[in-house]
């Protein structure tokens, strides 16, 4: 879904930024971290009239967090290559203007194989297009997508994190106290707080609800529902804002998923659902007729999912049937899997579960009774607030559109107690995603699933060899 006034031809692009002199671009590297700069208006025109222009491969060749190289060399970037230019395809679609940056234009990029024109493997908007795609071509379908984002904040600075060691307990929250939906706190800091909300409408971002969450400086936003490009688009670039807000406000919002030892952590739910273009129709609706009878659909395999349709069911099956080999999608770092395993799977579920209704599973089923047909979904509730979201959607929609191709029945019943439990750290969730016959080879490819599966091995090599604070006290004196 393109955003608004964005331009179609080159005539109206030019037109739009007629009163400018520059533009900001930005494409997404594999941990969901933007990289990009300012053109000069000629140099963007030039680029847009032709196929792109250079960008460095080395974000595809390096890790998100701090800039190094991989430990071993991967697909895209590697110093076998030079670490060559790729081609940054420009997404007129993707136009806006960035209100706290004197309403500067603003786009995306994708990034494309100089040779082949083609989106490199591991190019995230290049992947979630590929499936998309797939929807298009298995059912005329569109994916349609929400996200909502948890994070603390705290009264702080990149300099004041550093020289406090990035230590939790030295760090000022926002405010103290734990208060979910709280209408005093957010007054305590209300600039901050309205602006996150319309500094978003402003840049595009429709935000459907934004309220305090339980934890000491937590703010919860949850983005409205919208075509799962621009969700993935709309989710990357919130915490783009949020960031950037917040420095204006002296604030530093955080999306790692357990930023505190004995909190709750941040969650990134996300919900998904399937549509007819043509005619609005949600696909995993409930005819009117088994709505109406209370009796919900006949042949449904368990009644938690009578009030959904046949393909939502064999959607589901698909998604239960491969969600251990893609955790790595949804849960990208070492920390977080802190927050899955903290004695919070209540919140946080571990398992491959799902339930009409019910937040102690890993799917849920959100569908009628208690919501309008046309509002029928399923919310992912394995993702953390610093979920990489093209590769959860890609994996998502990826699986289940390949459970409804295979028409596969749900693996087992509802509930907690029958489904497989989930990896319970970065590792154990990267080698299930990197072994032969994995899901993740099946439906997002081997190119993907090879270079995916490296990045994640260099985040656990790094931890592997880190010395923490906890290994200090415990082992320092007595050992």
């Amino acid at each position: 879904m393109a955003t608004a006034n964005a331009p179609t031809t080159l005539d109206e692009l030019k037109s739009l930024l007629q009163h400018d002199t520059k533009v900001k671009v930005a494409g997404i590297d594999v941990d969901g971290v933007l990289r990009g700069k300012i053109m000069s208006k000629s140099k963007f025109l030039s680029a847009v009239k032709g196929d792109g222009f250079g960008f460095c491969s080395v974000i595809f060749g390096w890790d998100g967090f701090n800039d190094e190289t991989y430990y071993r060399e991967l697909l895209i970037s590697n110093a076998a290559n030079g670490y060559r230019d790729i081609l940054a395809s420009i997404d007129l679609q993707t136009y806006r203007r960035i209100p706290w940056e004197d309403n500067l234009p603003f786009f995306l990029l994708s990034f494309l194989d100089p040779d082949t024109r083609e989106p490199i493997p591991v190019c995230p908007r290049g992947t979630l297009s590929r499936v998309l795609q797939r929807a298009r071509e298995l059912g005329g379908w569109e994916p349609m997508a929400g996200a909502e984002y948890e994070y603390f904040q705290f009264r702080e600075t990149a300099s004041s994190l550093a020289s406090k060691s990035f230590s939790p307990a030295a760090l000022e929250p926002l405010t103290p106290g734990m208060h979910g939906y709280s209408l005093i706190r957010p007054h305590l800091n209300q600039a901050y707080f309205h602006a996150l909300f319309d500094r978003a409408l402003e840049f595009g971002i429709d935000v459907e609800g934004h309220h305090t969450e339980t934890g000491p400086g937590v703010f919860e936003t949850a983005l409205a529902y919208t075509s799962a490009l621009r969700m993935a688009d709309n989710a990357i670039l919130f915490k783009y804002l949020a960031k950037c807000v917040g420095m204006e406000h002296g604030v530093l919002p955080s999306f790692m998923a357990k930023p505190h030892e004995g909190l709750p952590g941040c969650s990134g739910h996300i919900h998904v659902s399937l549509r007819d273009p043509s005619t609005g129709r949600n696909i995993f609706a409930p005819r009117d007729e088994d709505v109406k009878s209370g009796k919900g659909r006949e042949g449904a395999q368990y009644d938690d999912v009578r009030f959904i349709s046949q393909e939502a069911e064999w959607f589901l099956a698909g998604l239960l049937e491969g969600l251990a080999d893609v955790v790595p999608c949804f849960a990208p770092t070492i920390n977080s899997y802190k927050r899955l395993v903290a004695g919070e799977s209540m919140w946080a579920p571990n398992r491959s579960s799902y339930g009409y209704d019910s937040r102690s599973v890993s799917i849920r089923i959100i569908s009628p009774p208690s919501v309008p047909p046309s509002a029928t979904r399923f919310e992912v509730r394995v993702p953390g607030a610093d979920v990489q979201p093209y590769f959860a959607l890609s994996a998502i929609f990826a699986l289940g559109l390949d459970g409804i191709a295979r028409k596969l029945p749900l693996p087992h019943a509802p509930g907690r107690e029958p489904a497989k439990g989930l990896a319970t750290s970065l590792g154990e969730a990267t080698r299930d995603m990197g072994r032969q016959g994995s899901a993740a080879r099946r439906v997002l490819g081997q190119e993907w699933t090879d270079h995916f599966v490296g990045t994640r091995e260099h985040e656990v090599r790094k931890w592997e060899s880190a010395v923490t604070d906890w290994e200090l006290r415990r082992y320092m004196e007595l050992a």
